[in-house]
């Protein structure tokens, strides 16, 4: 009898260890993105897609979406990261299924709507990229906390942009920044395996 109540406890206590340790594993919190415990409010806007259609801060609800500010004529960054998140899609997919990738071009004298959707299209046929004209994307990118630049006149001008990534939580809010890491005589970048670790974490913590 006393073996049999033993067992028994033995039994409740390595179930009570293992959802302890479960639990403790959901809440650990991010280790290298800037994760926001208080999500950020983001501002109404409307963008227009690669496909022609309005794309508003309703469109956000209910959806990760990690953005990322680029361009298409973008030499190294840009295609760098966009096809490194292709690369880790269904990995995306399957922390959480309501996933989305968003392009948002920072070049729309050069990036209409038949350019982005010939460029998007090429790294993976899921994400979405996004244009509009600069009155929108300037507060749209401080409302992010990203910055971009214009430099030069007419078409003699060059984009800088930032290479970090903004995820937006179901509710429609900013829950974190991934920022590149960047070392001397390479392209800045996100390290995929650290995103998807933090993304799982983050999405855990919701």
């Amino acid at each position: 009898m006393n073996n049999y109540f033993l067992g028994l406890i033995a039994i409740a206590a390595m179930v009570i260890g293992i959802v302890s340790f479960n639990t403790i594993t959901k809440l650990t919190p991010p280790e290298h993105a800037l994760y926001y415990q208080q999500s950020r409010e983001i501002k109404p806007f409307e963008l227009i897609d690669h496909h022609g259609q309005p794309f508003t801060k309703e469109a956000l609800n209910n959806k990760w979406s990690l953005v990322f500010f680029g361009y298409t004529s973008c030499p190294d960054i840009c295609p760098t990261t966009l096809q490194n998140l292709n690369f880790i899609h269904e990995d995306l997919k399957a922390i959480a299924q309501n996933s989305q990738v968003l392009l948002v071009s920072v070049d729309p004298q050069n990036d209409s709507q038949e350019k982005l959707s010939q460029y998007i299209a090429y790294f993976n046929s899921e994400f979405i990229a996004l244009r509009a004209g600069h009155e929108v994307l300037f507060p749209f990118a401080r409302n992010m906390g990203l910055m971009y630049a214009i430099s030069g006149e007419d078409d003699d001008y060059s984009v800088d942009h930032s290479a970090s990534l903004v995820l937006i939580n179901p509710d429609g809010k900013i829950a974190a920044i991934f920022k590149p890491e960047e070392a001397m005589g390479s392209v800045p970048g996100i390290d995929s395996d650290k995103l998807l670790s933090d993304f799982q974490k983050i999405v855990a913590l919701y």
